[in-house]
């Protein structure tokens, strides 16, 4: 059963809204401001992450964003993120849809598209039989990606400070290639994407987010 559809009590669903782009793109900052928004219209949510989201997500979470799988290949990576997905999509966002939650998610299948599929060279095919079996019909009602150039992105995720993880760790051109992929996965499909420039001021982006959110969910004013 897909995000839009009725529940059995005949209540609608919640709608599944996720957040894609590279690092330092601000995905967490404009998701708790959409919650905000969201809220104040009297919709109940959900916010939550990939990998993570779960008990045994945020488990395997640790595991790939130390490294820790990387030894392994891209193949055992996407395994890995596919497996964390199954029981973040079981424990946390399809009972949170079933409830009539709206749930907004901090990265979800694309980013797996993108990092393992484009830049780790796992087969398309191989990506979408995971998807297949494990989000099957669990899809987004909308994705938002936000874009900005690489140098500025990896610039922003070292201002937070901290260690920089599997992923950030990688050089400009990794994560240019990574933008790339993105909005190609916006290109191919734009009845469910929409591309926002995480270029500009905060509360720029938000404005965006929530007249996207409004313009292609019917959001309540």
């Amino acid at each position: 059963m897909s995000a839009g559809q009725a529940r059995a009590d005949g209540g609608p669903r919640g709608r599944f809204i996720t957040f894609e782009g590279g690092e330092g793109a601000g995905k967490s900052t404009q998701i708790r401001r959409l919650a905000e928004s969201l809220r104040g219209r009297g919709i109940e949510l959900a916010m939550t992450r990939e990998p993570g989201g779960s008990p045994g997500a945020e488990a395997l979470r640790e595991v790939l964003l130390s490294g820790g799988a990387k030894p392994y290949g891209p193949f055992a990576e996407t395994v890995l993120f596919f497996a964390a997905r199954d029981d973040h999509l079981s424990q946390t966002i399809r009972p949170a849809l079933a409830r009539g939650q709206w749930v907004l998610c901090d990265r979800f299948v694309d980013s797996t598209r993108a990092y393992q599929g484009v830049l780790g060279n796992i087969a398309p095919e191989m990506i979408r039989t995971l998807e297949r079996v494990v989000v099957a019909d669990t899809r987004p009602d909308l994705t938002l990606i936000l874009d900005l150039p690489a140098v500025e992105g990896l610039k922003r995720a070292r201002a937070r400070g901290g260690a920089a993880d599997r992923f950030e760790s990688e050089g400009l051109a990794f994560h240019e290639r990574l933008r790339q992929a993105f909005l190609a996965i916006a290109e191919a499909e734009p009845a469910r994407c929409a591309v926002v420039d995480a270029a500009r001021d905060v509360e720029a982006v938000a404005g965006e987010v929530l007249r996207v959110v409004t313009e292609r969910l019917a959001l309540p004013s």
